[in-house]
């Protein structure tokens, strides 16, 4: 016997339409590329979202026809999202971080028609479009007086293409389980491979993301995503922020520590969101200039793991609540966040924050484990590290047009490529990603562990640890640190510094000092890169 209940489908539109009705006049708070700070709202977006749908149909874009966009966190690029999912079409984020050859095979493997793109980047288009076989069109996300000269076919500035449709137009009508949006993830082997969201999964996922226990956002707040939009899907911050009726924050291209400040306490901002990398220079910039920040009282970190440091300077010096978040491209991307159960309530507060600098446990929706390398399931023990595997209704079967065959394991779970460790109160630590664990003597030495230490020395800013080869133990870890300003760290008494905080046999064998650790297009430490500057580098416990 079926239920009794309407069939409702979980279509994205209606979230901006929700938005609209329930809290048309909620703020979209915009520094605009061209430079002012720039407002609209909840009822506005939806206009323009509706007007740039009619446009979209008028030029032929139709359901499953995928249209790019590469733009930074703005209200026109909101707009973008909600116009082309609205009439069935797919927003395509491609993440302009990419080497351009990168980009232009994203493109094209895609088949996008249109692109969506900042002013920033027409000059990296212009550069490429003679290889984009399937572009149409390139709309430039600004008005025609500030539209540069380009050699870009069909171009025109987004005003203008936009004024030439009203808003008189219905949404389509599809199966919730239709494509959405699609994003490529570098973090495979060979090339990039596209996660294809459906409006169902983007919509649970951004009602389960954000509960209490989650990244914890409600009517009340004004959330400013320092994630970009073309990083794993916003972290659904796109969806989640309208759904809840909260305000929103755009940053534009400036992210440096001076420029989120400002917006951060001159907007009231209450909760935000990104990778360590933007949060360090914010930090710093508080530090030197004695800055304190008034209004937010949630900080979400995600994309790497967040020091310890990073998250006690947070919560004991600033008395701003850290919520460590873990996911990927292809678990829409939020699967776990490390908010305090009521198991661990009573614990001394240092031992929360160890919790804290955890990845957290599982989102309603998420399922997980660890498996050995023949597939066995391991204990939540908090000690026994091995391959983690999820499975849930924001979690990818497949890549697009069948990149990778089929990636899932006979139980339906999907090998997202970290081992981790899963404790008696489900917090789940990612140790590495399997390809950057260290092997030494057959035992395994997580690199992420040693980096949060090594960072919370006072004189190290970053620091990044690669396995160097060692002809008796395989491998032996390297500490590549960054120093802070005006410091210049000593390698015995970081290392001093170290010692007894994790087991012997995982103590670096050698220090070195570098001006810059190369990070990923998405914010990570590039490891890959760091191997290759040390290729000839040899250790000195090696004779």
């Amino acid at each position: 016997m079926l239920g009794l209940m309407q069939e409702w489908p979980l279509l994205l539109h209606r979230i901006i339409d929700h938005a609209s009705r329930q809290f048309g006049e909620r703020e979209v708070v915009t520094r605009s590329i061209e430079g002012p700070i720039v407002r609209t709202n909840y009822r506005q977006i939806r206009t323009r979202s509706l007007q740039l749908a009619k446009r979209l149909t008028r030029d032929g874009i139709k359901l499953g026809d995928r249209v790019a966009t590469m733009a930074w966190n703005t209200g026109r690029h909101l707009e973008t999202w909600y116009g082309i999912s609205g009439i069935g079409a797919i927003y395509h984020t491609v993440n302009p971080r990419l080497h351009p050859e990168q980009i232009a095979w994203i493109i094209n493997h895609a088949e996008d028609r249109i692109v969506f793109a900042d002013l920033t980047f027409v000059p990296l288009l212009e550069a490429i479009a003679g290889h984009l076989k399937s572009v149409e069109r390139f709309i430039i996300l600004t008005d025609g007086a500030h539209l540069p000269k380009n050699n870009l076919r069909n171009c025109v500035a987004y005003e203008d293409w936009l004024a030439q449709a009203d808003a008189d137009f219905e949404w389509a009508s599809f199966d919730e389980r239709t494509a959405a949006g699609l994003c490529y993830t570098s973090g495979t082997t060979g090339n990039p491979k596209g996660v294809l969201y459906s409006h169902r999964s983007n919509t649970l996922h951004s009602m389960a993301s954000t509960g209490g226990d989650g990244l914890r956002i409600d009517v009340t707040d004004i959330v400013l995503p320092v994630v970009p939009l073309f990083h794993a899907n916003s972290w659904s911050l796109a969806f989640s922020a309208p759904m809840r009726g909260a305000g929103l924050v755009m940053p534009g291209p400036k992210l440096d520590g001076a420029s989120v400040y400002e917006l951060l306490e001159n907007e009231k901002v209450t909760m935000t969101a990104g990778v360590p990398t933007v949060w360090l220079m914010l930090l710093d910039y508080m530090r030197k200039n004695n800055k304190r920040l008034s209004t937010v009282k949630l900080v979400a970190i995600g994309g790497a793991a967040a020091p310890l440091s990073m998250i006690r300077e947070f919560e004991i010096d600033y008395g701003i609540d850290v919520r460590h978040a873990w996911g990927m491209t292809e678990m829409s991307p939020i699967g776990s966040t490390g908010s305090l159960k009521a198991s661990v309530a009573d614990l001394p507060r240092d031992e929360k924050l160890q919790l804290k600098a955890k990845q957290g446990w599982a989102q309603f929706g998420v399922e997980m484990k660890i498996t050995d390398d023949d597939n066995k399931e391991l204990p939540w023990d908090g000690v026994k590290f091995g391959h983690l595997k999820v499975s849930g209704f924001a979690v990818t079967s497949g890549y697009f047009r069948g990149e990778g065959g089929n990636i899932l394991d006979a139980d339906g779970f999907f090998d997202t490529g970290d081992v981790a460790t899963i404790d008696p109160n489900g917090y789940m630590q990612i140790t590495d990603r399997a390809k950057d664990v260290i092997k030494s003597g057959g035992e395994w030495i997580s690199s992420i562990d040693l980096e949060n230490i090594a960072v919370s020395h006072p004189d190290v800013m970053e620091a990044a640890v690669i396995g160097v080869p060692h002809p008796k133990w395989d491998e032996r870890p390297l500490l590549i640190v960054v120093a802070q300003e005006g410091k210049t760290p000593d390698k015995q008494k970081v290392l001093d510094f170290m010692s007894g905080r994790v087991a012997k046999f995982w103590m670096p064998d050698d220090v070195q000092v570098i001006s810059e650790i190369p990070h990923t297009a998405t914010g990570k430490i590039n490891k890959l890169k760091l191997r290759e500057i040390f290729k000839d580098y040899k250790l000195p416990t090696v004779v």
